[in-house]
């Protein structure tokens, strides 16, 4: 697939690709992310396929504003509202109880999902271009390197997307931060964009290493 430069027209054209059923790569405020409609069940599965990546470890999902969270939780805990309030749009991820009508498969066939406000401009677009959140992971091939450009996107899975925009280097070259608010108090399951120093001046944070409540 070649590479297309991430400007509005090109936006319009990914946003009608996802629309379609389409799995489109796209810069965001941390690593390039891989997207299809969250709510196309085939759609979602070919991300699975692209990425070689087991069906039961769930995908992320990107919104574009806080106000799409009940599209995607059952519920949303306090914590959660405060961390967003306080790290959205930004590099923190949140899990918190998968509404039912998200598909399953995006889950891992769990009853939590992870959701993502990015910071950049491209896939905040691309989920008001679709009218529905979009997956958010990584677009790699499983256990490859985090890809920071659309050169490495292209690199790992070349001709199996509809669509790379190219929207130069990362800014920030590492995932988000992982924070399961399911959980009292809720821990991190991964450190990335937003540290767990800064995470505490806003709520009780378990660490990664805290047993599980």
């Amino acid at each position: 697939m070649p590479l297309a430069p991430d400007n509005p027209n090109n936006r319009s054209v990914a946003s009608i690709l996802l629309r379609e059923g389409g799995v489109v790569a796209f810069p965001t405020d941390t690593v390039y992310g891989l997207g299809a409609s969250a709510f196309n069940h085939a759609a979602v599965s070919m991300v699975f396929v692209i990425k070689n990546r087991s069906r039961d470890q769930g995908l992320p999902v990107l919104i574009a504003s806080e106000s799409q969270l009940p599209e995607v939780a059952s519920e949303v805990p306090d914590s959660a509202y405060a961390l967003a309030e306080r790290f959205w749009p930004g590099g923190l991820t949140l899990v918190v109880p998968r509404n039912q009508n998200v598909p399953a498969l995006v889950a891992g066939g769990g009853n939590t999902i992870a959701v993502r406000l990015p910071d950049h401009p491209c896939p905040q677009t691309l989920v008001q271009a679709l009218g529905k959140p979009i997956t958010g992971t990584s677009a790699n091939r499983h256990n490859g390197p985090e890809p920071s450009s659309a050169a490495e996107v292209q690199r790992q899975l070349g001709n199996r997307l509809s669509m790379i925009l190219d929207g130069g280097e990362s800014p920030v070259a590492v995932p988000s931060t992982i924070v399961d608010t399911t959980q009292h108090p809720p821990r991190v399951l991964r450190l990335g964009g937003v540290s767990l120093e800064q995470m505490r001046e806003v709520c009780e944070i378990a660490g990664p290493d805290a047993p599980a409540c």
